[in-house]
């Protein structure tokens, strides 16, 4: 029987750190489903068709891309994910994690929550990060693979 794994996340825009975190995921598990999660109330950077697109670009051979609506949990039982794998970035990520994993568990006991400590010279990049660093003007090659890099919108003066 093979192990699921199930990594959700806005991936707006897919990052070095979860390209990472994938890598290392793929360890782990014996098949890995990355889960890009559309929410109602977030207004995206990037069209999800885009950024699935970007992610099974930069993203090993092997790895399955999905959209989903609604519980990352949810996604993960209808991926037949047997493990929900979650990325820390630094200590301040730990008490909303723990509380997701918690609900996560009350919901689907039988999946379990995972974390991964994001690699030391990743630890600091997000979708924020690179958000705000390419719409400043600043380089962000060092934060995004090179595919990701040249799909970035026309940066926005203001």
């Amino acid at each position: 029987m093979s192990r699921v794994g199930f990594f959700a996340g806005s991936f707006d825009p897919p990052t070095n750190g979860h390209v990472e975190l994938v890598r290392r995921a793929l360890t782990l598990v014996d098949c890995l489903v990355v889960g890009i999660g559309q929410h109602a109330h977030k207004q995206p950077w990037l069209p999800v068709e885009r950024r699935g697109d970007l992610l099974r670009e930069v993203l090993p051979d092997g790895v399955e891309v999905v959209v989903f609506t609604g519980l990352a949990v949810a996604a993960a039982q209808e991926a037949g994910a047997s493990v929900l794998l979650r990325g820390l970035r630094s200590a301040d990520d730990v008490p909303g994690e723990l509380a997701m994993a918690r609900a996560n568990a009350q919901l689907d006991g039988q999946i379990e929550t995972v974390f991964l400590a994001a690699a030391p010279d990743a630890a600091h990049i997000s979708s924020r990060l690179v958000r705000e660093v390419h719409q400043s003007g600043g380089d962000v090659s060092l934060f995004v693979p090179a595919p990701v890099a040249a799909a970035l919108p026309s940066r926005v003066s203001g």
